[in-house]
């Protein structure tokens, strides 16, 4: 039996069976620049983008409130027989984007849309004269 240390420096991926990936196992490390090489076909893309990826992507999903999730749609989760130690993604599509002055990292892979609902909802408002916490009023307290 592993320990709990010993798997959060791993992604532990059984029995992946997207598209063409047959029954792999494979234990990734993480905090490491580690590079997925094979002949074409071999199931690198299935493996990296329509696995690890979109496994990501939906258990953050997932995560949101039913408010959030209802602005996301529903995402297919990846055949596979377990995925540990994996940590919400980001997939940057490697293409030629406009050039745009104003577009940044977080504008392209889009996670800007999610920090925004994730700070919405977890942020706190502060009045920027008087620095006190802004609250919701009634609309009585707010015409007094």
């Amino acid at each position: 039996m592993k320990s709990a240390a010993e798997e959060l420096d791993h992604i532990l991926i059984r029995g992946a069976r997207e598209h063409n990936l047959k029954n792999v196992e494979i234990k990734i490390p993480k905090r490491k620049l580690v590079v997925l090489t094979g002949v074409s076909g071999s199931g690198k893309s299935s493996l990296a983008f329509d696995t690890l990826y979109a496994e990501g992507q939906r258990r953050y999903v997932e995560s949101l409130s039913a408010y959030a999730r209802q602005f996301l749609g529903q995402m297919e989760k990846p055949k596979y027989d377990t995925i540990r130690g994996l940590s919400p993604t980001i997939s940057i599509e490697q293409k030629t984007t406009s050039r745009n002055p104003r577009s940044t990292v977080g504008t392209i892979t889009e996670i800007s849309d999610y920090l925004r609902v994730f700070y919405a909802r977890l942020g706190k408002q502060f009045c920027h004269q008087c620095d006190q916490a802004v609250n919701g009023q009634t609309a009585e307290k707010i015409v007094h």
